[in-house]
């Protein structure tokens, strides 16, 4: 009886202890889904709006000390529908028709440029201990009634109050409100809506302000749960809190609700049962939600058969128009072909014999990137499945090449070994995720890459633990490629290889196979096509790649080290080049290779320039002084990452890719320059004679 009682008091208290933790999860978790009930948008940039608001909120409060009312007014509601305005009015109201993958890859640039704009804006410096929104001292807090050893601080009881009154307040407007009723429609036909006489944009712009209030409200309630603003600490609570709105479907905020809270709970208990400083414990506890998340889009059923609702009125939209890709002549094609060999060519010369070994080296990182997105290329591109996990594929070529190399093996050897490890990897999750549509494939690949980094990245026979594996550069056939000229000539080949290979699988069964499946699945099936087979080939040859680039990287930087090369983030960045470039083209994964180290050194130069002018002319003063010194070296890595992000937002208009579209738009210009040559210097046979002398003006009828 005393054992029953005791248990149930730790469980009790475990309930306690679980609630701040698991009332987060329900706070954000019902955000999210109010994004995707009113909008249709899986809005992954939901984070980075909580963030921005959090530093907004932190500024006014703590930096210029603002009164608590004001500072929250400004930073939830002044600065959540200013944000709203601009996502409806700027960007997803011309996106309203668009796919859901479009959608997904906007948030995800999104997700990547704000928290950059709002450095910028804010500085770069740490932003430590943010204030709380309850007005009451931590001598104030609530302690458990019997021990004493758990304190309910000011901020978690004012998160368990205000996601109670989030809560109410949507149930309310949903079921009771005739507005939470045309919320939801407008996601499924906002034309449909407009024939009854509701403004439709109106109330599209009403889901996306009270969808970031709620945003602002997150932030500036879960700022004060970790030790300083961190955009990333919000994006890892944002994907943990997913796998509360998966249980809800994503379309229920009572179950939502319930979902974070079981969450919070389910991990205080294993808090109270696992043994202290055990893998279990510094592991499996904090990436639980991940691998809630996982079970739950592993064994739901209904998900593999959920798709987006279609607009009944859909029909009624003129047909899109043709890619660039079909409608730019063949002659075209070979021409760009033959002017990206000259550009290469030339590129590789001048790193040969011109540039110095600083400019080297970032085009030989580059180019070994560029290795790695081709997997993107080839799972995305060709297969159609966004995977943000390649960099966790990188990243086990990276180690097994290490822990190869520490066995005595040689680098290109293990190399290759380790890109068959990576491409086991990939089969078993790819075996696992690929029958879920692509927004929960998406979500998939996002759980896994953080569960390889909380779970597996700091264990010491995978990673080395706080110490990075050396790899040294490889000696093939007496060649030494110590020298980063040297290891640039291999990369390209390696590259050259690889691309290759993905042009041999776009190209080939596999990939007509997986364009036909993109026409039209059913039709694909009825015809013997097994799409989710080929899907799996091109996911697992995409793990390959990625393992084999990530082994070239380790070898490059002669270390394994996952924290300088291949955190989750980089896979969001990544995914957000290629795509933005052309996900089907192999010169997008080495534009985008190169660029995301050329360009922010690039920037660097350029703004650390000013600093030097002023310094070398230190008479300079008045307006340029102030202008001059206002530019920051350090602002070039934020302000790459601005532009990689706001460059996805072309993908809806041109899914194609970049290259493509303005690859069409050169092949129409020199079509018409031709054919207007053409014409001027060719008679048509087919006009009709003018029977004037040449001397006589044609006189114009004037009526009245």
């Amino acid at each position: 009886m005393l054992l029953g009682a005791s248990a149930l008091s730790d469980l009790l208290r475990a309930v306690v202890q679980g609630l701040p933790a698991g009332t987060v999860y329900a706070l954000v978790a019902i955000g999210f889904v109010l994004t995707y009930k009113t909008s249709g948008v899986f809005n992954l940039a939901f984070a980075a709006q909580a963030y921005a608001s959090a530093a907004v909120f932190y500024v006014l409060r703590k930096e210029h000390q603002w009164n608590l009312l004001p500072a929250v007014f400004v930073a939830v509601v002044v600065f959540g529908v200013a944000m709203a305005w601009v996502l409806d009015r700027l960007i997803y109201r011309h996106q309203r028709t668009a796919s859901p993958l479009a959608k997904l890859v906007t948030s995800l640039g999104l997700l990547v440029a704000l928290p950059q704009i709002v450095l910028l804006i804010i500085g770069s410096k740490s932003k430590v201990n943010p204030p709380p929104l309850w007005p009451v001292k931590r001598s104030d807090d609530f302690l458990w009634p019997s021990s004493g050893r758990f304190v309910l601080d000011a901020s978690q009881i004012a998160t368990l109050v205000a996601t109670g009154l989030v809560v109410i307040g949507l149930i309310i407007l949903f079921r009771r409100g005739s507005l939470g009723l045309q919320m939801r429609a407008v996601v499924e036909s906002p034309r449909l809506l407009q024939l009854q006489g509701v403004d439709a944009q109106r109330v599209s712009l009403f889901s996306w302000i009270l969808s970031s209030v709620l945003a602002s409200l997150a932030g500036v309630l879960i700022a004060p749960l970790f030790a300083q603003l961190n955009s990333l600490d919000f994006f890892t609570l944002l994907v943990a809190a997913i796998a509360a709105c998966v249980i809800g479907n994503l379309t229920s905020i009572p179950l939502a609700f319930l979902g974070g809270i079981g969450l919070g709970i389910l991990q205080a208990e294993l808090a109270g049962f696992l043994p202290t400083n055990s893998v279990l414990s510094t592991g499996l506890r904090p990436s639980l939600p991940f691998v809630v998340l996982c079970a739950v889009l592993f064994t739901r059923r209904s998900l593999r058969t959920r798709s987006a609702p279609a607009d009944p009125m859909g029909s009624v939209d003129p047909p899109p128009p043709a890619p660039a890709a079909h409608t730019r002549p063949a002659w075209m094609a070979h021409g760009t072909h033959i002017f990206a060999g000259v550009v290469i060519s030339v590129g590789l010369g001048l790193c040969m014999w011109v540039l110095d070994d600083y400019w080297v080296g970032l085009v030989t990182a580059g180019v070994c990137l560029a290795v790695v997105l081709l997997s993107i290329t080839l799972t995305t591109g060709v297969g159609g499945t966004i995977s943000l996990c390649q960099a966790s594929f990188a990243a086990v070529g990276a180690f097994a090449t290490a822990k190869l190399v520490s066995n005595g093996m040689s680098v290109m050897v293990a190399i290759l070994l380790a890109m068959v490890i990576a491409a086991a990897v990939g089969l078993i999750l790819g075996a696992a995720i690929l029958h879920l549509p692509g927004i929960y494939a998406a979500l998939a690949t996002l759980a896994f890459a953080l569960m390889f980094q909380a779970v597996l990245v700091p264990l010491d026979w995978v990673s080395g633990g706080s110490v990075p594996l050396k790899v040294p550069r490889p000696l093939i056939a007496g060649i030494d490629f110590a020298s980063d000229r040297s290891f640039l000539l291999l990369a390209c080949g390696c590259l050259a290889v690889m691309g290759l290979v993905v042009i041999v699988i776009r190209d080939g069964t596999t990939g007509r196979f997986l364009d036909a499946v993109r026409g039209s699945d059913t039709a694909a099936r009825s015809i013997g096509i097994n799409p989710d087979r080929q899907r799996l080939v091109v996911f697992v040859a995409g793990a390959a790649v990625a393992g084999f680039g990530g082994g070239l990287v380790a070898s490059f930087n002669q270390a394994a080290n996952y924290d300088q090369s291949f955190t989750f983030f980089y896979s969001l960045v990544w995914v957000v080049l290629v795509i933005t470039a052309g996900a089907r083209l192999v010169q997008a994964a080495i534009i985008g290779g190169v660029t995301f180290f050329l360009f922010p050194a690039v920037l660097d130069k350029l703004f650390a320039w000013p600093g030097n002018y002023l310094t070398s002319h230190p008479e300079t003063t008045g307006v340029l002084h102030s202008f001059l010194s206002w530019f920051n070296p350090s602002w070039a890595q934020g302000v790459a990452f601005i532009l990689f992000g706001f460059g996805a937002l072309t993908y809806a208009k041109h899914p194609e890719g970049i290259i493509e579209a303005q690859g069409a738009v050169a092949s129409a210009r020199m079509a018409r320059l031709f054919s207007g040559r053409r014409a001027s210097s060719t008679p048509d046979p087919e006009a009709p004679s003018d029977p004037r002398p040449p001397d006589v003006k044609p006189t114009v009828d004037v009526v009245a």
